[in-house]
């Protein structure tokens, strides 16, 4: 069937996770950070996740923006850098502000050039996801942004993959979903979704059930595929 929706993933796939950390080491006269940095983003972004995970499993949801603060903490302690209260709120602070990649506002735009619905469904927060997008300015290509907090469970629960269906009333297999999770790209393509994972890092594709149905190192020619 013909894409008619195209639903993007928000963090590490339109936003930039590592901006935060990268940023803040340039800003602070902090000689471990500027060394640690990166260690710093790739705990961060790892707990997060994890944390979204185990709270799914065990019934426990809490808003991402919590998840996103325990993840940073255990990321600071991991790398030597908690108790700098200072360091930490520049961190949060940095992550509302996050920037999206460079091909990000071009790739929308010709989406909606063709025709295309197009829309963020996140882990994400509303709060967090609106100034996410306004920061980037990406707005005005955006049909709507979902979140999984009108449904109470972090993904990949099938319920945060319904609401695409519910709000764009669309067929499965009509919408193109878009991740830089290998897990979500292929949780959602058994789902019943067309799927893509932007794999940036060249990571091994996640041992699942199911796998995504492209892979691509970034997101210049999604309208490609559409028209394709």
């Amino acid at each position: 069937m013909p894409v008619t929706t195209c639903v993007f993933d928000a963090y590490g796939t339109l936003f930039d996770v590592s901006a935060a950390a990268r940023q803040a080491a340039t800003e602070a006269q902090h000689p471990v950070l500027a060394d640690r940095w990166r260690q710093v983003a790739d705990h961060w972004r790892l707990k997060q996740l994890q944390y979204t995970w185990l709270r799914a499993v065990a019934g426990a949801h809490t808003d991402f923006w919590e998840v996103t603060q325990n993840g940073l903490d255990w990321a600071l302690e991991a790398t030597g850098l908690d108790g700098d209260a200072a360091l930490r709120q520049r961190l949060l602070d940095l992550y509302w502000e996050l920037s999206a990649y460079p091909e990000v506002p071009a790739m929308l735009a010709a989406l909606k050039d063709a025709g295309l619905q197009t829309a963020i469904l996140s882990n994400g927060s509303p709060a967090m996801l609106d100034a996410a997008v306004q920061s980037a300015r990406i707005g005005a290509s955006l049909d709507d942004v979902l979140s999984v907090e009108s449904v109470g469970i972090f993904k990949p629960a099938a319920a945060v993959y319904d609401l695409v269906g519910q709000r764009f009333n669309c067929n499965r297999d009509a919408v193109l979903f878009v991740s830089s999770n290998g897990w979500d790209a292929g949780c959602a393509a058994g789902y019943g979704f067309q799927t893509v994972w932007v794999n940036r890092t060249g990571d091994p594709v996640d041992r699942l059930p199911w796998t995504p149905g492209k892979i691509l190192t970034d997101l210049t020619t999604i309208p490609d595929l559409v028209r394709s």
